[in-house]
Order: structure tokens, then C-alpha cells, then sequence
């Protein structure tokens, strides 16, 4: 049921829905701005934009991601990258951002810091989502209240069975590299990492399920 609900390929998902409501305020955003714009997607893929349904010969993405990508004969490029270290980029090379519930993967709260720096560095404004650490269901794993647990019962929850979009670990060492690699952020912990942007949360039924910090907009009217 769980899966159901958060499987965003099904357009009639509670995800997808979600995830299409947050894409249209991007493309609102991006209506503001003139002329061909650059977009640098951190660790986006061919297939969101597509199920995006997403075409605008006037918007140039290029997907950074840790390996390269099939982009097909379409407007959209692939480059090689760490979210943490972009320096193969320069500065303000992009006209935005965009990142799609990645920085709760890039590790510590150093690296998300990190992440955060590059954004601010590499774009002149930026459009940042990340699941809410406080909303009752894991997103990754699917169980209520699983991020609260120790890190070591995570792991071996992880190492005993397939849990959510994850499937079972072939070893309690290796449950534990996987489960510590997300990093769920809280609202003060987003804001600190982005504390000049408006910050947009998404609810589900009074719940915040996820956040968006966004910046360097003009005007900013949402």
C-alpha cells in the first residue's frame, strides 16, 4: 500500500501528484526569466524531466550526476560531478539549481553544507527540495517512524528483509553502508543550510511531507 501511494511513476500517486505540484512552481519560477536559461539538475535524471512532461527549447538542462548518462537526442546533457565539490564548474555558470530530494544523500551535515555552498556558487538562484526528516513515513524505506531508530537496528531491519524501495542488504555490513547513507533533514537544519531563501512546505493532510528552499527570484512573489 505504502509503495503504491509513494510510487512515482504511478501519475495517480500521492507522490507523483505532489511531485507535479512542486514541478509547476519551478516552471512558474522559471516563467520569470528571459531568454535561454541554463539549468544544472544536482543528481536529476532523463526520466524526471520526461514524466515532467517538461519541453521548452528555451531551457537548457544538464544533469550532474556521478556517472554519465543517456540523455538521447534531446535538449538535455549529461556531465560527471560531485554535489559536494563542483569545481570543474565556475562560478554563476548556471542561471538556477535545481535538485530534487538529493541532499539528504550526499552524507554528513558537513557534505550537506557542502552541497549547499556549491549551489550558492554555481548558480545565480536555486530550487532545492528535500523529504521532511519529522513527516511520520521514511521515504526511502517505507516504515512509519524508521528514522528514528537506532542506526544499528536500521541496519539490521535492512540486512532481514526488502523495505521499501530498498532490497534486502547482503549483509549486515552492508544494510549499515546503505542506511547511513541518508541523512533526513529537519526544517532549522534546512534553513541553516539555505538561510537566505524562502522556504515552501509541502503538506499532506496538516503534515509537512517535504521542504523547497528557493532563491534569487525577482520578483518574489511566492
Amino acid at each position: 500500500m505504502l509503495k503504491k501511494v509513494a510510487d512515482n511513476r504511478n501519475p495517480d500517486s500521492l507522490a507523483a501528484r505532489l511531485r507535479r505540484k512542486r514541478f509547476s512552481l519551478f516552471v512558474e519560477l522559471l516563467g520569470r526569466l528571459p531568454g535561454d536559461i541554463r539549468v544544472l539538475d544536482v543528481g536529476g535524471t532523463p526520466e524526471f524531466w520526461r514524466i515532467m512532461g517538461f519541453e521548452d527549447s528555451q531551457v537548457h538542462v544538464t544533469l550532474m550526476n556521478r556517472s554519465i548518462l543517456d540523455c538521447g537526442s534531446g535538449p538535455m546533457r549529461s556531465i560527471v560531478a560531485d554535489a559536494r565539490d563542483m569545481r570543474g564548474l565556475r562560478d554563476q555558470e548556471f542561471d538556477v539549481v535545481f535538485s530534487n530530494s538529493v541532499i539528504e544523500h550526499v552524507g554528513s551535515f558537513a557534505d550537506q553544507a557542502a552541497m549547499a555552498s556549491e549551489v550558492r556558487r554555481v548558480g545565480r538562484r536555486y530550487f532545492i527540495q528535500t523529504p521532511n526528516k519529522y513527516f511520520p513515513i521514511e521515504p526511502h524505506f517505507l516504515v512509519p517512524g524508521f528514522q528514528f531508530l537506532p542506526l544499528r537496528i536500521r541496519a539490521r531491519l535492512h540486512a532481514r528483509r526488502d523495505l521499501g524501495w530498498w532490497k534486502k542488504a547482503d549483509s549486515y555490513e552492508a544494510a549499515l553502508a546503505e542506511v547511513s547513507t541518508i541523512r533526513l533533514l529537519t526544517e532549522r537544519d534546512f534553513r541553516t543550510l539555505f538561510p537566505e531563501a524562502r522556504v515552501f512546505k509541502e503538506r499532506f493532510y496538516g503534515l509537512t511531507k517535504s521542504f523547497i528552499a528557493h532563491h534569487g527570484w525577482s520578483p518574489d512573489r511566492s
